[in-house]
């Protein structure tokens, strides 16, 4: 029976270990999360005024640009993956992954072979295991992204789009990322980068009306020009908003599944001294048994000799 008591004594504390470091992962994910909403909140404004200028000179100009321009029979998409460079975040890079899969069979259902681009260790440890290609990935930066690293995430893929797809080259950019809605709620989406739609009815944010404004202006030195200055800004400023916007997702994710195991690791600690309290409550109630018997086998043995 003492057996048994230092046995869940020794599993309290190593749970009881645990729990401390769970709580503290979630306290320092809690402080990052804010951190990283405010990144998302300065970025999305950029990003989204940046694919509004594009939109309107692709638009307001005469000019085919082969960055604006769907191919008639596309052949091949780039997918560019951002996933988590550590664990311990419940199901954020599972579900990313998941997304890409999907969007991954459609393309290939639609005809088209995918090229596949990586951010974060556990995208690469997945296609790596699975011995699948990879064209290039990128680690290291996933927690905390700048500029800098989505601009080096940027550049292969504006390079593979720009080339013909007989060089090597891809007529579609997709990238998937997980979306921060909420401290609660985080979204694996896939977006098409380029070509850039040029749809003005579906943007609520008024692009049909500046582009009525259009006509009146001249681009110089060309628009052809101005495009080829402005998209590569737009698809690293939109790869820059997606890195940040997994991060506060990540950041959500790892605090909510470190409190779940905090909160598991609180319960397990109080069914653990349940079961130590049952088992030294028993080896109480044997050792008086034992006593009691021993006095008892004592006063009847006092008893014959008188």
């Amino acid at each position: 029976m003492g057996a048994q008591l230092r046995v869940y004594k020794r599993r309290i504390r190593s749970v009881t270990a645990t729990k401390k470091i769970t709580k503290a992962m979630e306290m320092i994910a809690a402080s990052r999360i804010v951190k990283a909403q405010r990144q998302v909140a300065a970025s999305t404004p950029y990003a989204s005024e940046l694919t509004r200028a594009v939109t309107a000179v692709a638009t307001g100009s005469n000019t085919n640009h082969a960055l604006t321009t769907e191919a008639e029979n596309p052949t091949r998409a780039a997918v560019l993956l951002i996933t988590s460079d550590r664990g311990l975040a419940g199901g954020y890079s599972s579900n990313a992954i998941k997304a890409a899969e999907q969007l991954t069979e459609r393309l290939k259902g639609e005809g088209k072979e995918v090229d596949t681009y990586i951010v974060g260790r556990k995208g690469v440890s997945y296609y790596g295991f699975r011995e699948r290609k990879v064209e290039e990935s990128w680690t290291g930066f996933t927690d905390s992204p700048t500029y800098a690293d989505a601009k080096a995430v940027a550049a292969p893929l504006i390079e593979t789009v720009q080339k013909d797809t007989a060089e090597g080259g891809v007529d579609e950019l997709h990238i998937v990322f997980t979306e921060f809605v909420s401290m609660m709620t985080q979204t694996p989406v896939d977006d098409r980068l380029l070509p850039l739609s040029l749809d003005a009815k579906d943007d609520e944010d008024g692009v049909a009306a500046s582009n009525e404004l259009l006509p009146l202006f001249d681009f110089e030195p060309s628009a052809e020009d101005v495009l080829d200055a402005l998209l590569p800004r737009y698809v690293e400023s939109r790869i820059y908003n997606a890195l940040l916007q997994s991060a506060a997702s990540e950041h959500a994710a790892r605090r909510r599944a470190m409190k779940s195991a905090t909160d598991n690791a609180e319960e397990l600690i109080k069914s653990l001294s349940r079961l130590a309290n049952q088992a030294r409550q028993a080896e109480i109630t044997q050792e008086i048994s034992e006593i009691v018997g021993g006095a008892s086998a004592l006063a009847d043995a006092t008893a014959g000799s008188d």
